[in-house]
């Protein structure tokens, strides 16, 4: 999956990517953390173009931090941070009257995690992780549902086999 949430593999996230054969700068929570403090902040000044671009940075850091090797003990961590930020993302897309993209990036949020979950290369508290929040996408979906009605990128993530019955 590159930093934008395309898959470079229709199923499969891959835990440690390089692009062209370079290494990513690492990503840290601290990093993230701070992008969420500067996206909170413009959206409390108003500045909701500026929040959606923090809110984006903080999206391609958890990204980050998942696909390289989470620190030890932080997996769960980094799986919110992951989820958290499409999430916001979303939401701010929805007030930018773009449900649509709103939906696109819900399904794909919620698809990473079942590719989490089923890729035996990533360690086992990342899939464990990755299936905790997967209740959350799922019910982040549900209510784009009731509030947008039904959206196909939508309707292919809750088909797409749930995390219900993976539960290594």
């Amino acid at each position: 999956m590159d930093l934008m949430g395309t898959p470079t593999h229709p199923h499969t996230p891959d835990c440690a990517a390089t692009t062209a054969g370079l290494l990513p700068v690492p990503a840290t929570l601290p990093q993230w953390e701070r992008t969420m403090q500067r996206a909170r902040a413009a959206g409390q000044m108003g500045q909701m173009a500026m929040a959606l671009a923090f809110e984006q940075q903080a999206l391609a850091l958890a990204l980050r931090l998942v696909q390289q090797t989470p620190p030890a003990g932080r997996e769960d961590d980094c799986i919110a941070a992951l989820v958290v930020s499409h999430l916001n993302v979303a939401d701010l897309q929805v007030q930018a009257a773009e449900p649509d993209a709103a939906a696109r990036l819900l399904g794909r949020a919620h698809g990473l995690l079942q590719s989490l979950v089923a890729d035996g290369r990533c360690g086992a508290a990342l899939r464990q992780a990755a299936w905790r929040h997967g209740r959350e996408t799922h019910a982040a979906l549900l209510a784009h549902v009731r509030s947008h009605g039904p959206h196909p990128a939508i309707a292919q993530a809750l088909a797409g086999g749930g995390l219900a019955g993976l539960s290594s």
